[in-house]
């Protein structure tokens, strides 16, 4: 009898497991249009553009060795083995090329690799060299490096493998992309959304598990502190229930975000209320890149269609055109 049992159940347990595998290899391999990572490339070249543009007077202060930091100490600041401007300053200037000209050169390629990632013109070749100046600017000048950049540099090293040039670019317009949906291109999608999910829902924790976001004093922090604050907040203190329902709100929006802003009844109201705590980072704290990368990360992940566009099916008047010509 339990022999009997067990060989009814086997052959359910085979097809259950079926059943999943089939599942998980159609939401990380199911063909997917490239748009949502076109977004991406296109949101963050144009993010890294801009604080290019907002660093580009300073850019001596922040690299040279008569800057800031200086002398060895600028060198000896980054993390070891990972490239600096310090080294190319070296090795170019056995050929007598000063250290401005280097430091110059250095951010002109970036940009340039920037805006080639912009325009999705050889996009892999652009996504690396971006990635890896960006990556040399920031072993550079570590100290000055903040979340937006670590997540900057994470994300550029995922378009050197992305299809992201497979939509809106030149690579797609002059016949060098693959036409889309790929596989690919799903698989490329689900590791930026499951990354944002894993960081929002640690972020969320790590923030719950203390008190400071839950009586209100990590709000008021954040937007009285001299190197945050914008706009005087101090009318908070006779009204701190308002504090208390930002920090609330901000917990609820960053631990609740993998769990809604998957289904599609509560997606875009998650992407509409992670885009605004992360508008309000940026008017509020002056923190603008970092809230303009988040803001990008998850409106394209999660606010651009994946799913292949279907073809129209054939109005009535080309029928009828069809049949004359038959």
């Amino acid at each position: 009898m339990r022999q009997r049992q067990h060989t009814l159940l086997l052959p359910k347990a085979r097809e259950a497991a079926a059943r999943l595998w089939g599942s998980m290899g159609r939401f990380a391999f199911a063909p997917a249009s490239a748009r949502p990572l076109a977004a991406l490339r296109i949101g963050l070249a144009s993010v890294l553009l801009m604080q290019a543009a907002l660093i580009a007077p300073i850019v001596s202060e922040l690299y040279s060795r008569s800057g800031i930091v200086q002398g060895q100490l600028l060198d000896g600041a980054g993390a070891i083995g990972f490239p600096r401007i310090g080294h190319l300053v070296n090795a170019f200037s056995r050929l007598g090329v000063a250290e401005s000209s280097v430091i110059a050169g250095v951010g002109a390629l970036y940009m340039l690799s920037l805006g080639g990632l912009l325009l999705g013109w050889r996009t892999r070749f652009s996504a690396a060299c971006a990635w890896l100046l960006h990556l040399t600017l920031m072993m550079t000048a570590e100290r000055t490096n903040y979340g937006a950049d670590q997540f900057a540099n994470i994300f550029l090293f995922y378009l050197i493998f992305m299809p992201s040039g497979a939509a809106l670019s030149l690579d797609r317009a002059f016949g060098r992309a693959p036409p889309e949906p790929s596989a690919t291109a799903r698989l490329g999608l689900r590791v930026v959304q499951l990354h944002l999910c894993l960081v929002y829902l640690s972020s969320g924790v790590e923030k719950a598990l203390g008190s400071a976001w839950w009586d209100g004093d990590a709000m008021w922090h954040s937007l009285m502190l001299p190197e945050y604050r914008r706009f005087d907040f101090s009318w908070l203190a006779d009204h701190a229930w308002i504090a208390v329902a930002a920090g609330w709100l901000v917990l609820l929006v960053e631990i609740g975000y993998p769990f809604f802003i998957w289904p599609r009844r509560t997606r875009r109201l998650w992407v509409a209320a992670t885009v605004g705590l992360h508008l309000g980072i940026a008017v509020f704290m002056r923190l603008h890149v970092f809230g303009a990368i988040m803001s990008v990360f998850t409106i394209a992940a999660f606010g651009v269609k994946a799913d292949p566009r279907q073809t129209r099916a054939p109005s009535a008047v080309a029928r009828w055109a069809r049949r004359g010509e038959a």
